[in-house]
């Protein structure tokens, strides 16, 4: 008897099983069983044949290793944290028929994670010297909440907001008041409710104080401060678009009436529909952002895997390349692509390590090491130029 979940959720048995597939591979795999043909191949996954010049971020490793974990099959890959432009950033060998059900669900792990962790990067390098959380799982399938804030975290972001992620990342969720408190208490009541928080609240959670919900941005800023004084470490400022106006001088006028009134530490936190190009105009004038959809909502890295060699021999289909590939990082930061079987350039730092070696997973995933990785990448590759004229 089949169970049906209360949620539309494909479970992780399922995956694990390759049941998560296309249909086409599943009448693949009865066609070649029928014909009893199942060759030896080398299958890539790629988003550009060529290094283009515009970077993105490698993630989902992990996941995509324990998907295709006891699979009787030899796969080498990008170290998660990797920028690439091109060329394979993941290669599978093995006989076709003991991996080819699996295609479907490795591409989503590995599409979706690198598009997230892409577009926080480019918020980390929007604001590189400002705190930057990530807050937008609430515009995605609570299942994909792991993945994002994981993604989050490796591309150098301070901090989440979703409590589920905590046990995949090893940190606490970050996050204060919403509006509802505020209108829970009630109009003209703000001081009872920031009040409230900082009674109720363990002493570990910063006293940042919502200051937008009934009145004007500075009226409520200050009212905060009268209210929780030395206490108030920030205040927050999520302002409804449609109420913004020009948010740059709000925010200015805010920390022009904090500073006159000696509250110079007291700092601006800033979230609501925040984009690099936000977070560019005001980075200036405040110490942090909250960034949602521009994360969440990230459009996947638009992957494909297809094999490359057949029984030993290059075998592609039309515009793809055909032939087992190596991929090196170059002295002057950059990609080269090239056969497997050739030597690569010179001072050229091979990037494809050993992922899985028949069945068995012979790499470590330390989310920290791998947020230092696409550090050092993001210098090496100027990210921060790639950013900037976007």
């Amino acid at each position: 008897m089949v169970t049906v979940s209360q949620f539309d959720i494909i479970t992780a048995e399922t995956i694990k099983r390759g049941d998560a597939t296309d249909a086409y591979f599943d009448r693949t795999v009865e066609t070649l069983d029928h014909a009893g043909t199942n060759p030896h191949v080398v299958a890539e996954i790629t988003a550009d044949q060529f290094p283009t010049g515009e970077f993105e971020l490698f993630a989902g490793v992990k996941d995509a290793a324990h998907l295709l974990e006891n699979l009787p099959i030899d796969v080498d890959a990008l170290p998660e944290g990797t920028l690439f432009d091109g060329g394979p950033v993941f290669q599978i060998e093995g006989t076709y028929l003991d991996f080819a059900r699996y295609e479907t669900a490795l591409l989503g792990f590995l599409s979706h994670a690198s598009g997230i962790a892409t577009n926080a990067l480019e918020t980390r390098y929007a604001a590189p010297d400002s705190l930057v959380l990530s807050f937008g799982t609430r515009h995605v399938h609570p299942t994909l909440g792991g993945i994002i804030e994981r993604a989050a975290l490796l591309a150098g972001l301070d901090g989440f907001s979703n409590v589920a992620a905590e046990e995949f990342v090893d940190q606490q969720a970050s996050g204060t008041m919403p509006h509802a408190l505020m209108l829970c208490f009630g109009k003209g009541n703000q001081e009872a409710a920031w009040q409230a928080f900082d009674d109720a609240v363990d002493e570990s959670v910063p006293r940042i104080t919502l200051c937008d919900t009934f009145s004007d941005e500075v009226d409520e800023v200050l009212r905060a401060v009268d209210a929780l004084g030395d206490r108030l470490d920030s205040v927050r400022l999520d302002t409804t678009g449609s109420r913004r106006g020009d948010f740059e001088h709000i925010i200015r006028e805010v920390r022009w009436e904090l500073d006159a009134r000696g509250q110079d530490d007291v700092d601006i936190f800033v979230s609501g529909g925040i984009t690099p190009d936000t977070m560019r105009d005001l980075r200036d004038h405040v110490a942090g952002f909250g960034v949602g959809g521009y994360i969440s909502n990230a459009d996947p890295i638009d992957f494909a895997l297809d094999i490359v060699e057949v029984d030993r021999t290059p075998t592609a289909k039309r515009g793809k390349l055909s032939g087992k590939k190596a991929v090196y990082r170059t002295s002057n930061g950059g990609h080269h692509v090239g056969l497997a079987d050739r030597s690569g350039p010179s001072n050229g730092e091979e990037l494809l390590e050993p992922l899985i070696r028949d069945g068995e997973i012979v790499r470590e995933f330390d989310l920290d090491e791998a947020s230092k990785r696409s550090n050092a990448n993001a210098e090496r590759v100027s990210f921060s130029d790639q950013v900037s004229t976007s």
